[in-house]
C-alpha cells in the first residue's frame, strides 16, 4: 500500500477477527497483512549494528544464515568514540542497507545499562552511563530514521541479564529505575521520537513488561510523550489480553492465530475494551503507512558496499581504546626487521556477539594481512597461532613454545588476545571476567623473552587486566570492530590513526569489585538491584575504590591540557528551548590544547556533584560531553550547557524530578578519575517543596515553606499553651524532628493526630 491509509476508516471496515489478527505477525519477521482492504505486510529486520535480514525460506527460530549486510562495531565498540556524529553516520549506512532490502523497520538500537560485566549481551549495549547511552542512541535512531525506516529503541527496560531472562524479575526501587534505567530510553523517546519501542522479556518489580500499564502507557506514552508503535520481543507476551490492556500493540512473532483467538474471546466476554484493540491496529496501520516505500524493494536503491566498509574501518578505528603506552611503544616505528604476531584472533578475528544481532558480512578484514600490508616493504611480518579459539583439540603447550620462538626473534612483538565466541552471546551470562588461561600463559611466556610487549584485545565486555598489564608495555582495547576492525587496528598500531576511543564502561579490578557482584544474577526469579544508584562509576567513585582504568578513559598519541573552566550561570530567558524551568542554566566551558606533536582528538568530559543534597547522590555524574579534533599546538574551547534536569534527582515524594538550590560542583577532565578542572556554582530557583502528607516529620513540615509557619502556628495555639518552643532547642528538635507530626501532636496532647494533621494539609493547600 503506498496510497495514504485512512486509518479509521480501515477500523470501521475491519472485522474483530481482521483486527486481533493484525496485533501479532505474520511468520518471523513480518506484520500481518489484510489482503482484501489493501493492507499490505511490511518487514522488519535485526540490526543493531549491522542488518540482519532473513528471507521466509530461512524463518524458523530467525537465526538462520541472512543477507550479506555491513557488519559495524558492536554498540560496546561504537559508544567508545563518545562522538555522536560517528554514530549517525553509521545509522545512516545501516537505514541506507535496509531501504536497499526492503526492510521497514531495523531492531535497535539497544541501550540498556551496563548493570554487571557479566552480562552476555552487553556487546549489545552502550554504556554503563544512562547520559552517553542517550546521546548516542539518539545518535543512532536519527541516523536509521534520516533514511525513512524505522527503528526499534530496546529492550524496554531493566534487561540488564541473560540469565532467566524470560520470567526474572528485577526488583529495583524508584529512584534508579527513573535516574539510571530508564533515563536513556527517556531521552531517546523525547528526542528522537523512535518508530517503535520494543518492550523486554523480563518483569519488572513483578510485571512482565510486556503488560506494564504504568511502563507502556503512563510513563512511556503520558509522561514522555511517545507517539509510535510498542512491539514485543520476540516470544515476550505471557497474556496478549492483558499485553494490549497495558499498551503493547505488536505481538511478534506469530503465535499461529493463538493470540488472536484470546483477543476476540475476552472483547466477547466483555474481559477487553474494544477500543483498546482499536488503539493497538491503530498504531499498527499507522507503522504500515510511515514505512511506505522502505518496504518495497527497488533495484534503484543500492548502496556502496567499498564505502561502506570503508566507514566500518573508520569507526573501528575511532572506538580503539589505548588503555596503556608505556615508553612511547605505539605507534610502532618499524623501518625494517621483523614483527611478530602471535594470537589467533590476529588471523581468525572475532568481530561481533553471537545471537539475534550476529551480521553475515560483505567481507571480512584480520589485522595480520592488514599488518603486512601496512607495513614498509623492509618488515618483515611473522606469525604464530599461540592458541586455539574454542578448539579443545588445539595443543596449547606447542603452540605456546612456537609463539615464543617467534617472539624471540623479533624486533616488535604484538599479541592478540580476547573472549573466544563461546564466553559471550544472547541467552547466557559470563561465570568471570578472566581471559582464557591459556591466553594468559602465552602473554606470560612472550614477556619473558621480549620486553616491549603490545596487547590487542578482542572482547564484547570488560576483562580483568590486573594479573597481567604489567607483564605489557601498551594495550588497546580494540572491542568487538564490525567486519573492518582489523583493518582499524592495524591503522591505529601502524599511527595512520590517533586513538581516541574513552571507556564507556568501567574496567573493574576484579569481579568482586563490582557494584553488582553480591545481587547477580538473582534467585528464585528474582534480581535485586541492591546497589540502587550506584551502578559503574558511581559505585567505584562514592566508595574510593581502586579500579584498572576508570569510566571516560583513554589515552592519545598526543598530549591535551584543559585550562580556564568558565561556568556562567545564565538567565532561563536567554535561551527558553534549554529545558530550564527555574531562573537559571549553566553554560561550562573549557579551553583544550594539544600540546604534542600529532593531531588527535579529545573528549572533554563534564560531571556535576551536588554535595549539600539533601538525599543520597552519587559523588560525581556525567551529564555532558565533547570531541573536539586539534592539530598540533590548537587550542579550542569545549562548551556544554546544562539544563535544570541535569542538576536534579527524582523525589518519590514528589512523584517528579525535584531541583534544589545550592551549590554544584562541575568537574571537566578526561575521565571520572581525571579531573583537571573543577568550579563550585551556586545555582538558585524556587524554594523545595516537597509535598506534605499525613506520613511527613515534624523536620519536614518546618523545612515546607508554607507549611512552616501552619505547623508553628497550630503548636503557638496547643490546648496546653504555646509549644513553638520546641522547635528553638536544636538538641530537642534533633530528637523530635522524625517524628511523623500525626504521632507528635497526640503525645502533646494536641488532639487526635490524623484529623488535626488534615486539617493543617488543608491549611497548606489552601
Amino acid at each position: 500500500m503506498t496510497e495514504p491509509i485512512d486509518v479509521d476508516a480501515l477500523l470501521g471496515e475491519l472485522t474483530a477477527e481482521e483486527k486481533a489478527s493484525l496485533a501479532s505477525g505474520q511468520g518471523f519477521w513480518w506484520t500481518r497483512a489484510v489482503p482484501r482492504l489493501g493492507i499490505p505486510s511490511i518487514m522488519v529486520s535485526d540490526g543493531p549494528h549491522g542488518l540482519r535480514k532473513q528471507d521466509r525460506r530461512n524463518d524458523h527460530l530467525g537465526l538462520g544464515d541472512s543477507t550479506p549486510a555491513t557488519c559495524f562495531p558492536t554498540a560496546s565498540a561504537l559508544a567508545s568514540s563518545w562522538d555522536a556524529e560517528l554514530l549517525r553516520a553509521v545509522g545512516d549506512a545501516i537505514g541506507e542497507e535496509a531501504r536497499a532490502q526492503g526492510v521497514s523497520v531495523v531492531l535497535g538500537p539497544g541501550i540498556n545499562i551496563k548493570r554487571s560485566p557479566l552480562c552476555g549481551r552487553n556487546f549489545e549495549y552502550l554504556s554503563e552511563d544512562p547520559h552517553l547511552s542517550g546521546v548516542l542512541g539518539v545518535a543512532l535512531v536519527e541516523g536509521i530514521q534520516g533514511r525513512g525506516v524505522g527503528t526499534s529503541l530496546k529492550h524496554f527496560a531493566v534487561n540488564n541479564q541473560e540469565a532467566d531472562r524470560l520470567r526474572v524479575s528485577a526488583d529495583v526501587e524508584e529512584r534508579p529505575l527513573r535516574e539510571v534505567y530508564l533515563a536513556a530510553f527517556e531521552h531517546v523517546v523525547r528526542t528522537a521520537q523512535p518508530w517503535t519501542v520494543m518492550c523486554s522479556y523480563n518483569r519488572i518489580n513483578g510485571v512482565y513488561a510486556s503488560q506494564d500499564p504504568w511502563l507502556l502507557t503512563e510513563v512511556l506514552r503520558h509522561e514522555w510523550g511517545f507517539e509510535g508503535l510498542v512491539v514485543s520481543d520476540w516470544g515476550a507476551v505471557d497474556d496478549p489480553v492483558a499485553a494490549v490492556a497495558a499498551g503493547l500493540d505488536l505481538e511478534m512473532p506469530s503465535t499461529g492465530g493463538a493470540s488472536a483467538a484470546r483477543l476476540v474471546a475476552a472483547m466477547a466476554a466483555g474481559e477487553l475494551d474494544p477500543a483498546a484493540l482499536d488503539a493497538a491496529v491503530g498504531r499498527v496501520l499507522g507503522l504500515v503507512a510511515r514505512a511506505g516505500a522502505a518496504g518495497h524493494p527497488d533495484a534503484d536503491v543500492t548502496f556502496d558496499v567499498d564505502a561502506h566498509h570503508a566507514l566500518a574501518r573508520r569507526a573501528a578505528a575511532d572506538c580503539a581504546v589505548l588503555l596503556r603506552n608505556e615508553r612511547g611503544a605505539l605507534p610502532l616505528h618499524l623501518a625494517a626487521g621483523r614483527l611478530a604476531v602471535i594470537g589467533e584472533l590476529a588471523r581468525t578475528p572475532r568481530f561481533q556477539g553471537a545471537g539475534s544481532s550476529k551480521v553475515n558480512p560483505t567481507r571480512v578484514d584480520d589485522a595480520l594481512t592488514a599488518l603486512r600490508e601496512g607495513v614498509p616493504r623492509e618488515v618483515e611480518v611473522d606469525f604464530a597461532p599461540g592458541y586455539g579459539v574454542d578448539d579443545p583439540r588445539a595443543d596449547h603447550g606447542s603452540l605456546r613454545e612456537e609463539a615464543v620462538a617467534v617472539a624471540r626473534a623479533a624486533d616488535a612483538v604484538v599479541v592478540f588476545l580476547g573472549l573466544p565466541p563461546s564466553y559471550e552471546s544472547e541467552g547466557y551470562d559470563r561465570d568471570h571476567i578472566d581471559l582464557p588461561p591459556e591466553q594468559v600463559e602465552l602473554l606470560a611466556a612472550v614477556a619473558d623473552v621480549t620486553a616491549d610487549v603490545v596487547v590487542v584485545l578482542a572482547n564484547g565486555s570488560v576483562v580483568a587486566v590486573d594479573a597481567w598489564i604489567d607483564r605489557t608495555a601498551a594495550v588497546l582495547e580494540a572491542w568487538l570492530g564490525g567486519q573492518a576492525g582489523g583493518g582499524a587496528v592495524a591503522d591505529v598500531l601502524l599511527g595512520a590513526v590517533n586513538p581516541s576511543g574513552r571507556l564507556a564502561e568501567t574496567m573493574p579490578r576484579r569481579l568482586a569489585d563490582t557494584p553488582a557482584h553480591l545481587n547477580f544474577p538473582g534467585e528464585d526469579r528474582h534480581v535485586r538491584y541492591g546497589e540502587g544508584l550506584f551502578v559503574g562509576y558511581r559505585h567505584h567513585d562514592a566508595v574510593g575504590r581502586e579500579v584498572s582504568f576508570p569510566f571516560g578513559h583513554g589515552l592519545s598519541y598526543t598530549t591535551f591540557e584543559h585550562a580556564d573552566l568558565d561556568v556562567r550561570v545564565l538567565p532561563a530567558g536567554a535561551d527558553r528551548d534549554a529545558g530550564w524551568r527555574g531562573p537559571d542554566r549553566l553554560e561550562v566551558s573549557v579551553a583544550v590544547t594539544n600540546t604534542g606533536a600529532v593531531a588527535g582528538q579529545e573528549v572533554v568530559q563534564v560531571y556535576v556533584g551536588d554535595p549539600e543534597a539533601s538525599v543520597t547522590r552519587p559523588v560525581r555524574e556525567l551529564k555532558g560531553f565533547a570531541k573536539v579534533r586539534l592539530e598540533p599546538g590548537e587550542t579550542a574551547t569545549a562548551t556544554v550547557v546544562l539544563a535544570e534536569r541535569d542538576l536534579s534527582y527524582w523525589s518519590t515524594r514528589a512523584g517528579g524530578w525535584v531541583f534544589e538550590p545550592g551549590e554544584f560542583e562541575v568537574a571537566v577532565g578526561a575521565s571520572s578519575r581525571d579531573l583537571r578542572q573543577r568550579a563550585v556554582v551556586h545555582v538558585d530557583g524556587p524554594p523545595l517543596a516537597l509535598p506534605l502528607d499525613r506520613e511527613s516529620t515534624l523536620a519536614e513540615w518546618l523545612e515546607h515553606p508554607v507549611g512552616h509557619e501552619v505547623v508553628l502556628a497550630a503548636l503557638r495555639r496547643a490546648p496546653g499553651g504555646d509549644l513553638s518552643g520546641l522547635v528553638d532547642d536544636p538538641e530537642r528538635l534533633r530528637m523530635l524532628g522524625s517524628f511523623p507530626l500525626k504521632r507528635l501532636v497526640g503525645m502533646l496532647g494536641m488532639g487526635e493526630g490524623a484529623p488535626v494533621v488534615d486539617g493543617l494539609l488543608a491549611e497548606v493547600v489552601g
